[in-house]
């Protein structure tokens, strides 16, 4: 082998490693192009899962001030029947007690079922 011969193949040679060395910084760039987008995808997957979280806390929260409105409104309602109820059995009782003594219960049992119109009055109720 000549010299040139020994230096063209060492040059051929040297081309073939460049080549080489070139082609492995294509695909480890081209590797970090594919890390950037996981990486990418990773953090946008990450933001949406906390806005995911967020909205759950909040819809949590609104449920849970609906419950406590709707369980103060509830309460409310109860005292409300209580208080009729009582008002109910006062009014009953001072209905009952002012039967007997009542001059129109008295007059429209003695008149029976006579067929009085609405502005016709009994002579026996005051006028």
């Amino acid at each position: 082998m000549s010299d040139s011969d020994i230096s063209g193949s060492f040059l051929h040679s040297k081309n073939q490693n460049m080549l080489l060395l070139e082609r492995c910084e294509l695909q480890s760039s081209g590797d970090d192009g594919d890390e950037d987008k996981r990486l990418k995808r990773r953090e946008k997957n990450r933001v949406a899962a906390k806005n995911s979280r967020k909205k759950q806390t909040q819809r949590a929260d609104e449920l849970h001030e609906a419950y406590e409105c709707l369980e103060q409104k509830n309460r409310q309602l109860k005292k409300d029947v209580q208080f009729l109820s009582e008002e109910q059995r006062r009014l009953m009782e001072a209905l009952k007690a002012h039967e007997p003594l009542c001059p129109i219960m008295h007059c429209v049992a003695n008149l029976g079922s006579g067929t009085l119109g609405p502005r016709d009055v009994p002579s026996c109720l005051p006028r």
